[in-house]
């Protein structure tokens, strides 16, 4: 099997600071599967370019590790025909000489944190052979549990004087603001979330500061305008592969409603695969490039999200997390023992938080994947899901808002069926196998959701069925069930849900 790596990872793996484990792990896993890894000669040249005397000298010293590709493909005429269309400048002409490597199956699969050559790898229909840090390491864990194991503890609120200030954790924030330390002292009395593994090793760092009015931000450009804010302080993720970052950054989403903010801002510097990597999660969820802020250690990139309750965007996560009231709402069934496990911040009372600690990607991520075999199949994109955990009159309860982000009926076969469930379903690789034979002639469904809301409170069947929802104790949600709005806004104010994060 022969991955091209493409420069940025290159760069990131030479960095004369490691930043994150996770380059580590993946070289870990390519030499454990025994993948060739393959350079392209482009990715030399620009290395040889590189700022950075450290990372080009790292590099001529461990290219024997590498296999250097003697004879790019000649370019392909599909190939050929997409960059001349959609690329304006050098980089995006390399990534195009990149890519025809593996369109023209020199090798078989791409390793990059490119979204440009990922989109083109889409267009061209190749986009399944195009990996980022994260979804690799996805893949090769579900494909091979039993060459390694991780266990991840559930994220919890501390202080910041109960966290260890040399843990090498900190190291590359250390490197990357002066003063870090100093600053990370004065903080000991202020509330972080942290996430441990099981062997007490931090994973997981993020703090948050809410700002009003009156703060100042002289040293951001454009000046912002007086707000109420939720300012990202530090968001450091180290390991990959479990939806860590969308985990933390629903706890952002979940204070901004809390606490009623206008806006979320966060500052960072592009300067790394890592931090990269943030910048694209955030820009899934509505962030957007506002700016600069100026200090004396380098200019930072200002990133803004609107936190005004609205839902006027197509894409489900521009809304995230307010519910339109005015989209079509169904019920759907879940039963109880898959219900909490994707679902966590639903966990009932009479549920021991004990017995959900994170350790799967699926109970962390905010994008989750319900499998069905309803008969109703026709979901759009903006529906609103309301669960219902199945177990009888007094047991059934509604828990969970989902919007609906995307629905796949149409699917090829079994090896694409898990692709496309993995790591946001409850089931593993070998039980989606069994979904997808079990049934021939009625093969399931996928669709993809957001995990919006938690119910405070959570009605049962009885109550459902004396308020108007549930017809009787025979007409318990089946499959996705259409209901109205009315009904739709009875659940709402039965189940204490704040009016905020409905929209109208």
């Amino acid at each position: 099997m022969k991955v091209l790596l493409d420069t940025n990872i290159l760069i990131h793996r030479e960095a004369p600071v490691v930043v994150n484990q996770d380059i580590g792990l993946i070289f870990h896993w390519l030499d454990r599967l025994r993948y060739d890894k393959c350079v392209h000669p482009i990715s030399i040249t620009e290395i040889n370019q590189h700022k950075d005397e450290k990372v080009r000298n790292s590099f001529v010293a461990k290219i024997s590790s590498y296999r250097i590709i003697k004879t790019p493909a000649p370019m392909s005429p599909e190939v050929q025909s997409l960059s001349d269309t959609y690329d304006v400048n050098e980089n995006d002409r390399n990534d195009s000489n990149i890519l025809n490597e593996l369109f023209t199956e020199r090798v078989d699969l791409i390793l990059s944190e490119d979204r440009g050559l990922t989109r083109k790898a889409n267009i061209l229909g190749i986009g399944n052979k195009v990996f980022t840090i994260d979804s690799f390491l996805e893949k090769v864990v579900a494909e091979n549990p039993d060459l390694i194991e991780y266990k991840v503890l559930s994220v919890r609120k501390t202080l910041f004087g109960n966290i260890d200030i040399n843990n090498s954790f900190f190291d590359s924030l250390r490197e990357g603001y002066p003063g870090f330390n100093k600053w990370f002292n004065r903080k000991s009395d202020e509330p972080a979330y942290v996430c441990f593994d099981d062997g007490g090793k931090l994973l997981a760092f993020l703090y948050l500061k809410v700002e009003d009015q009156h703060e100042p931000y002289s040293d951001i450009f454009p000046h912002f305008k007086p707000k109420r804010r939720l300012k990202i302080g530090t968001f450091k993720i180290e390991l990959n592969g479990f939806k860590l970052g969308e985990r933390f950054l629903k706890i952002v989403f979940d204070n901004a409603v809390k606490q009623r903010i206008d806006e979320i801002y966060v500052t960072v510097f592009p300067n790394t695969v890592e931090q990269e990597r943030l910048i694209n999660l955030f820009g899934d969820f509505g962030f957007y490039l506002y700016g600069e802020k100026k200090n004396s250690y380098g200019n930072e990139q200002v990133y803004i999200r609107d936190m005004k309750p609205q839902c006027k965007a197509e894409n489900p996560c521009l809304n995230f997390p307010f519910i339109n009231c005015n989209a079509r709402n169904f019920l759907v069934p879940i039963r109880p023992e898959y219900h909490t496990d994707l679902l966590p911040d639903s966990i009932l009372r009479t549920e021991s938080p004990t017995n959900f600690i994170e350790h799967q990607p699926h109970r962390n991520s905010i994008r989750k994947v319900y499998v069905s075999r309803s008969y109703f199949k026709d979901l759009i994109p903006g529906d609103n899901i309301i669960f219902y955990r199945m177990g009888g009159l007094y047991k059934s309860v509604v828990t969970t808002i989902g919007v609906v982000e995307n629905v796949h009926k149409n699917i090829k076969n079994e090896e694409q069926f898990i692709n496309l469930c993995r790591k946001r379903s409850v089931f593993s690789d070998d039980e989606l196998r069994e979904q997808w034979k079990f049934m021939p002639k009625y093969k399931p469904f996928i669709v993809d959701f957001l995990y919006s809301y938690s119910f405070p409170k959570r009605p049962n069947m009885d109550i459902l069925i004396k308020n108007g929802i549930i017809k009787d104790v025979t007409s318990a949600p089946r499959g996705f069930e259409r209901i109205s709005n009315d009904q739709f806004n009875t659940i709402i104010r039965l189940s204490e849900s704040d009016p905020y994060i409905i929209v109208s």
